[in-house]
């Protein structure tokens, strides 16, 4: 039974580091475990578990700044800012219920070593881009921090950037501080209704040249679609190219009806209300129809980056060999991807599309066995392999911190 270290503060935190380094053992980095299941299956001797390090230490609006330490529910960080007419404007998804777990329990921590990002990412940026500074305790058992809490910071080499996205194998963030942006007034969209991929990508491709600020781009094919939990979603019946609009009501309202103008020889055009437009959202966000329950206790799901204009190509090089489920996000740069196919197949299926059109993939889930076997993240070339190594053993020489989490040996 592998033994729980559960600091309650920062200073115990870069004790147990050093006991660690000590005793020669390795440990994993856990919240509140919603995301334990990304990447490739570790051994560890411990489990630095730190869901006691909780509690909003900072937070002024008026300066849009917010600091917490790392395992404070991303829940609590949203009503608050909530509360003050503000939010976080990269969107933070909840994973826990395509990996069979209960929705609501992410950690800002976890978020931001993650760096996932939700629909808005298209005009806002991924979490990465809202990071401003943290504490964190190395490898080498040494606190240190970065950044600060103002949203311009010059202060050298920019580390929020390199630990966004980490996922706890450089260093145990303990405390955050992330920019945050005014809520909008109301949000309204645009639905265009049975595209096919193809023309899907090519509408959402180009809402996003006109002056319409879209936030949101999305394509659900009809049985993506059927599998949403809003009953006027889930009931078209049809393909739906859903476009986002949020601000004050009369900018929406004008840049609604511009692009609506734009877009009308694409197809049937539909509007949902405010209130749909945010719970479709929330759903595309969180990959709401891929959700463990819906898939018959959670079929292998991939998460695939790639430039837009060939999202809908890359999906069709996959679902060339067996069906295939599959929703666009981030107007067909995103492409969360269940095959049919037996599951090694499906590995070697999607690193093939990869090649031709280039991009990135991770396994968002699967059995442990089939983590262990495949690529979790696309493989790096040399030289970024090189580099990633090295920057590895800079910050934990000793790999004590989430060993091969992310590529094996790293």
């Amino acid at each position: 039974m592998t033994d729980i270290l559960k600091p309650r503060d920062a200073r115990d935190v870069e004790q147990a580091l050093q006991w660690a380094l000590s005793e020669g053992k390795t440990l994993e980095i856990v919240g509140a475990g919603t995301k334990r299941e990304l990447g490739r299956p570790t051994q560890t001797d411990c489990t630095l578990d730190l869901s006691a390090l909780t509690g909003v230490t900072l937070y002024e609006p008026e300066e849009l700044v917010l600091s917490a330490r790392a395992g404070t529910p991303l829940s609590e960080i949203e009503a608050l800012v909530d509360s003050r007419g503000q939010q976080l404007a990269f969107e933070p998804m909840d994973c826990g219920p395509i990996l069979g777990g209960a929705g609501g329990r992410a950690t800002i921590g976890g978020t931001l070593a993650t760096n996932f990002s939700g629909p808005r990412r298209i005009k806002a940026g991924a979490a990465r881009d809202h990071f401003l500074g943290f504490q964190a305790v190395s490898g080498r058992g040494e606190t240190f921090k970065s950044g600060g809490r103002v949203v311009k910071n010059v202060t050298g080499y920019d580390l929020c950037k390199l630990m966004a996205g980490s996922f706890g194998t450089l260093a145990v963030l303990t405390e955050v501080t992330i920019k945050t942006l005014p809520k909008p007034e109301t949000e309204a969209t645009v639905l265009i209704l049975g595209l096919d991929p193809p023309a899907a990508v090519l509408a959402m491709t180009t809402a996003m040249t006109l002056p319409c600020d879209v936030s949101g781009a999305a394509h659900l094919p009809a049985d993506v679609a059927s599998l949403m939990p809003q009953r006027e979603i889930a009931a078209s019946g049809t393909a739906l190219t859903a476009l986002r609009l949020e601000g004050f009501a009369p900018s929406v309202a004008q840049r609604k009806t511009m692009l609506e103008a734009e877009l009308r020889g694409f197809g049937e055009l539909e509007t949902a209300s405010a209130a749909v437009s945010q719970a479709l959202w929330r759903a595309v966000r969180d990959v709401t129809p891929f959700a463990a329950a819906s898939q018959g206790g959670g079929r292998p799901l991939w998460r695939i980056s790639t430039q837009a204009t060939r999202g809908a190509e890359l999906a069709a090089r996959i679902a060339g060999h067996g069906a295939v489920q599959v929703l666009f996000d981030w107007a067909g740069g995103l492409i969360w991807l269940a095959p049919g196919a037996a599951e090694d197949a499906a590995a070697t299926l999607v690193a093939r599309a990869l090649a031709g059109t280039g991009g990135h993939a991770m396994l968002v889930r699967g059995p442990a066995a089939l983590r262990a076997s495949v690529d979790v993240f696309s493989p790096q070339d040399p030289p970024l392999a090189a580099l990633t190594r090295r920057v590895k053993e800079s910050f934990d020489p000793r790999g004590v911190l989430n060993p091969g989490r992310m590529w094996a040996g790293v």
